[in-house]
């Protein structure tokens, strides 16, 4: 047996999937989508709202690495007025992802490709002396040599600060997608994040409520940085930069060279910098020790991240538009509390003054961004394997311990045969492994290795009892 499973309905595992369909017709690949409507698209690109827009240009985007239609050549047959440096609608690539999968799946019917989708959720994974068995919702089973889990964002959990009353109220929204199937118009929303997600809910919310009063908390009160309109041209000693911030040790060298790159060369764009890290940005959280990546979580997280993942110059133009109207604060500050049957007190305290206030609001949503603590995860799936040892939550909950080729650590702490990640729980290794650049080149290399290797089949032991 050397069937292949994917488990995960957005868009890694779509692009695992058809990159596998693509190669070595031997194996049969099954697919575990899960129940939502549009397989391919996951949270990310579910949205239907044109001013939701992808936050990488139109030319960075992409499904394969050998897709036989870009995202260019697509979204130009659909909006004929679209350019390479255009920041599109992010439904619009969620359209895209489900052509290119009609056109794997056409093609692999075609060839008499084995493969089979199920639509519903995996529930548990247990190893046998074969592989592995996975338990669906369905009642039904899939059994398979090798596993890959490319499940994406996990629920959210409510802030610890929320109380039971607030979350029963109805009034504290855990998913910002959720927003727009609210009936009533509120007086004012409070979001408690400032990152891309909270900028996708504050337009949205302004939108389809003009008069509503808006306000943003997150401890820094730092929204994402701006993309610039045009691309800029690559900083010309980026390959010295990133050798020397190689050798740099951890995360306080790394930070002062690049403080003195910008101070010595002050007429280069500081983005183009950023972007030229890319390639090394996994290499160096690999380097750092554990207490350097914790120091790095706590101290430079948030400052990186905004100047990381930056906003399309359009919906920065809305935000700016909000804030000049007077319709959205920005606050610096931590939330203390959040309590009420609705509306809801948010009780904060402010960053530069300390001082402690309870702000009022109609409806509280909570936009923090990307939950990977599969150790306290409401998520079956995830917690059998912890129980079982066949996994381990990474020590800083960036999803789960792995080699950087996806390869699960088990509770022995050695590679679990045939145990596969890829996307979002492989935050504690690569940190950056969530954006589709990375994705589907993760997922072509993850396609070649199950291709060419049937793998070792897991062994019964005390860990998999």
């Amino acid at each position: 047996m050397s069937d292949i499973a994917i488990i995960g309905g957005g868009a890694a595992g779509a692009a695992l999937f058809g990159a596998i369909l693509s190669r070595d017709a031997s194996k049969t690949v099954h697919w575990v989508t899960g129940n939502a409507p549009h397989i391919g698209r996951g949270v990310a690109y579910s949205t239907s709202h044109d001013r939701h827009l992808l936050n990488v240009r139109a030319s960075g985007m992409g499904l394969y690495l050998d897709a036989d239609e870009d995202f260019i050549g697509y979204s130009t047959r659909r909006r004929p007025m679209s350019k390479p440096t255009d920041f599109l609608p992010r439904h619009l690539f969620g359209e895209y992802i489900e052509s290119q999968l009609a056109k794997r799946i056409r093609n692999a019917e075609c060839s008499g490709r084995r493969f089979a989708i199920a639509p519903t959720i995996a529930s548990g994974i247990k190893a046998s002396f074969n592989g592995y068995e996975i338990a669906l919702d369905n009642g039904g089973t899939v059994t398979t040599e090798r596993v890959v889990l490319a499940l994406g964002a996990l629920s959210p959990r409510p802030l610890r600060t929320v109380s039971t009353r607030a979350l029963g109220s109805g009034a504290y929204v855990l998913d910002p997608w959720m927003l727009a199937s609210r009936p009533i118009q509120p007086r004012r929303l409070i979001v408690i994040g400032t990152g891309l997600t909270a900028i996708d809910t504050l337009i949205s919310a302004a939108i389809r409520w003009p008069d509503i009063e808006l306000i943003a908390i997150s401890r820094h009160g730092l929204l994402p940085f701006v993309h610039p309109a045009l691309p800029i041209d690559p900083f010309p000693q980026q390959a010295e930069l990133n050798a020397r911030l190689l050798r740099c040790g951890g995360p306080t060298r790394a930070f002062a060279e690049i403080r003195r790159t910008f101070r010595e060369h002050q007429h280069i764009d500081w983005r183009s910098v950023i972007d030229g890290m890319r390639p090394i940005n996994a290499k160096l959280w690999q380097d750092f020790t554990p207490r350097q990546r914790k120091q790095f979580l706590r101290h430079a997280r948030w400052v990186w991240e905004s100047a990381r993942h930056r906003l399309a110059p359009q919906s920065a133009e809305v935000i700016q538009q909000l804030r000049d109207e007077g319709r959205l604060q920005i606050l610096a500050a931590r939330v203390l509390d959040v309590d009420g049957e609705g509306p809801l007190d948010v009780t904060v305290r402010s960053r530069a003054s300390q001082k402690v206030t309870t702000l009022q609001s109609d409806i509280v949503v909570q936009a923090t961004g990307l939950d990977t603590a599969v150790a306290f995860a409401e998520h079956s799936l995830l917690s059998g394997l912890l129980k079982d040892g066949l996994a381990t939550a990474d020590p800083l909950q960036l999803g789960v311990q792995a080699q950087p080729d996806g390869r699960l650590i088990n509770a022995a702490g050695e590679v679990q045969p045939g145990l596969y990640a890829i996307g979002s729980l492989l935050r504690g290794n690569l940190w950056e492994c969530t954006a589709m650049p990375e994705i589907r080149s993760a997922a072509d290399a993850l396609a070649n290795q199950l291709s060419v290797s049937r793998g070792e089949p897991a062994k019964s032991s005390a860990l998999v009892a």
